[in-house]
């Protein structure tokens, strides 16, 4: 299939993206305020992410498998509905229990949307003409996490309730996917115990753990230090407000969008592995200079650091993932990796809050330089090009 600009599908495809940012992205800058507003402890700001990211560690691998077994719009409609209602109102309520409940609910109808995105690229998309759109993809993922911190910071000025207002976008978006959105389905005449036995070879191959493993260091990074902590420390150290924090993870989703959008063209000359290894030392950058600055906006080189290292990481992640197994299978390989995406969503933020509560913000950042060492000896041992591409 030729990429083309008229093909419905491929816009529908890139709002799919934008879903999967916007639960976190649009209420980055009002954590502050909301935890103040809420009464929650600085330490426990995270549980607004973990609540909502959590459902996904269970969820994920079962929508992989209805999605192979009955088709993807039967499980992305669904998903999109849930997730712009229970999204939304959030914004109807002051009590933190509640909100925690309706960000439970949201992260389920979550979970489907950020497996499927990638797994539907793989169905249409093949070899280099995929990374391509990968990196398409990253792009629009890019602008979405630069747009929704940016709008969400706007709208935050109002209160800290307005930006869970959004995810409601998510309903028109599901009927223009149930009217228009047109995919192949998977055709597979085996039993679910073939299924399970050979997606079980598939998912415990050497190259596929090895994939796995850079996708828990991409988002541990992600969700850890810089989603969680990096609010703190503007807030802390400068005194920032929701847009300004908001415009510095524009800064970050810039450097993204540019690194993903060349993708590409960088693929001519360098091979998935190597862009895979200076993502890692981007990040290790990143890491090791976010506590440096003496004034906010010097906070944008570490963050256009980690920009770049997320451009040329995730796209090319999924590239290699989709590639490694058949429509038939696909989205159970990918349900894999989100569950891995999700246990980092998960788990970083209430991790990193042991260097922030004994040793200060800065301490997080320092101790996630390690996570960057780990990601490049993975990338040393990531599959060479030919042994996933179709």
């Amino acid at each position: 299939m030729k990429l083309s600009f008229k093909d419905k599908n491929l816009f529908l495809l890139f709002g799919i993206t934008l879903f999967v940012v916007m639960g976190v992205s649009s209420i980055l800058p009002v954590l502050p305020s909301a935890g103040r507003s809420l009464h929650i402890p600085m330490s426990e700001i995270g549980l607004l992410l973990t609540s909502f990211t959590f459902p996904g560690i269970f969820l994920t691998p079962l929508a992989g498998i209805l999605a192979d077994r009955y088709g993807r719009k039967a499980v992305l409609i669904p998903a999109l509905v849930l997730f712009g209602l229970a999204g939304f109102s959030c914004s109807l309520t002051t009590n933190y229990q509640t909100i925690l409940f309706l960000r439970v609910l949201q992260g389920i109808g979550a979970a489907p949307i950020s497996l499927l995105y990638t797994t539907i690229t793989g169905d249409l998309y093949t070899g280099r003409e995929r990374l391509k759109i990968m990196g398409y993809n990253a792009t629009v993922l890019s602008l979405g996490t630069a747009l929704f911190p940016f709008i969400g910071g706007v709208l935050g000025e109002l209160g800290w309730q307005y930006p869970f207002m959004l995810p409601i976008l998510a309903l028109p978006l599901a009927l223009l996917c149930a009217l228009h959105l047109d995919l192949p389905n998977p055709k597979s005449t085996e039993t679910i115990s073939g299924y399970f036995k050979k997606t079980a070879h598939i998912i415990s191959s050497r190259k596929a753990l090895v994939l796995f493993g850079m996708t828990l260091c991409t988002f541990a990074i992600l969700y850890g230090p810089i989603i969680t902590y990096v609010p703190i420390l503007a807030d802390n150290a400068f005194n920032a407000s929701p847009s300004r924090i908001g415009l510095l993870f524009g800064v970050s989703s810039l450097f993204t969008g540019v690194a993903a959008s060349q993708l590409g063209r960088l693929r001519r000359f360098v091979s998935v592995r190597t862009m895979l290894c200076f993502a890692a030392v981007f990040f290790f950058a990143a890491m090791a200079t976010m506590p440096l600055p003496k004034s906010f906006w010097m906070l944008a080189i570490p963050i256009g650091f980690f920009g770049m290292g997320q451009g040329l990481s995730f796209p090319n992640l999924a590239a290699k993932l989709t590639g490694i197994a058949s429509m038939e299978k696909r989205g159970a390989v990918m349900a894999v990796n989100g569950s891995v995406l999700r246990i980092a969503q998960t788990i970083s933020p209430p991790l990193f809050s042991i260097p922030f509560v004994f040793s200060g913000v800065s301490a997080v950042f320092y101790t996630a330089t390690l996570i960057g060492v780990g990601m490049f000896f993975l990338a040393l041992n990531c599959p060479p090009d030919e042994q996933t591409e179709n």
